[in-house]
């Protein structure tokens, strides 16, 4: 009988892609074996070659503890805990898994036979992960997430170029850049809709077609932005299923500290992504990204709204992002 070895996959988008290096290095270390990844966003794995199974874990209690005699009855022989979570190791323990691996957090030790110290110094997520691995003799060696992208003649990737086409994004030889509104951790993520302005005007004259994406929580910023600028906007009318398939049909993405980064990045998208509040030597995603910051002396201060007036991400200029586009040699 194979041994099933079970992933807690991280609670966060981004977190999940950046995850990616140490389960493919699992997966290749353990042809054997059956593996489960378990997590909010283990959909966004499908197709990808990581695991046997994948488990939809949702948000709400009530729900996930619906997921969990569905996840025992796999019978584990490990756990891999990636989330540093007191409920993730109480999971682990009433899967009844023999072995369950994580860092040594968050009051849990009693919970795990594995409890790996964590770094003294903090390290970028993608290392603290592969560390996790680490401990089932897994050496994890490409630490760039890679995914592949939905096929070109998929029905993901038909409906991602009608939904461009409705919203008036797509031109015969024009490169589309797509400008991400939103993050889930907070509004001192955001840039400012005014200097988004300002890009897609810059974008605009160089006869490029910029693009707003993002869920319904960013259609306030949406509409004063198309109604200053008459930018396409597709913002609320994507959904987590279709996003890579969106993605991969951008030449380029702009975006904040936020998971559809790292999930750009991985699927081959090239991304400019804003830091202000966090610390992109722990989280900035990896592969053909740039990294733009404005250094203040409060940042990184992790805070989810700024207290003050923003400097951090006021202070990058909408020609400081066009340029980093222009690196990237989009299009």
């Amino acid at each position: 009988m194979r041994d099933t070895l079970i992933v807690r996959l991280p609670n966060w988008l981004g977190d999940t892609v950046m995850a990616v290096p140490a389960l493919r290095a699992l997966r290749a270390a353990r042809p054997e074996a059956r593996v489960a990844l378990v997590g909010p966003w283990a959909t966004v794995l499908v197709g990808q070659g990581l695991a046997d199974v994948l488990v939809p874990y949702a948000r709400a209690w009530g729900a996930r503890l619906a997921r969990w005699d569905e996840v025992r009855a796999l019978g584990a022989a490990a756990a891999i805990l990636l989330p540093n979570s007191f409920e993730a190791a109480l999971a682990a323990w009433y899967w009844k898994a023999p072995r369950r691996v994580g860092f040594d957090t968050g009051a849990r030790r009693m919970l795990l036979t594995d409890a790996i110290p964590m770094p003294a110094t903090r390290e970028h997520q993608i290392d603290e992960y592969a560390r996790i691995v680490a401990r089932l003799d897994v050496e994890v060696d490409d630490r760039v997430p890679r995914l592949t992208p939905p096929a070109d003649d998929s029905p993901a990737r038909a409906t991602a170029r009608r939904l461009l086409d409705d919203a008036g994004a797509t031109a015969s030889g024009r490169a589309v850049v797509g400008i991400h509104l939103g993050a889930a951790y907070g509004p001192s993520k955001l840039w400012p809709a005014e200097r988004i302005a300002e890009l897609c005007r810059a974008l605009s004259a160089r006869d490029e077609i910029p693009l707003l994406i993002g869920a319904r929580d960013g259609l306030d910023a949406a509409g004063r932005i198309t109604r200053e600028t008459s930018v396409a906007s597709v913002v609320g009318r994507d959904s987590p299923d279709l996003l890579p398939a969106l993605l991969s049909e951008l030449d380029a993405l702009v975006c904040g500290d936020t998971g559809v980064g790292h999930l750009a990045a991985a699927l081959g998208t090239p991304v400019v992504t804003l830091f202000g509040p966090t610390d992109p030597r722990s989280s900035a995603p990896r592969g053909a990204v740039r990294v733009i910051t404005h250094p203040v002396a409060c940042a990184p201060c992790f805070y989810r709204a700024c207290p003050i007036e923003h400097p951090c991400l006021r202070g990058i200029t909408a020609v400081q992002v066009d340029d980093a586009l222009e690196t990237l040699e989009v299009g």
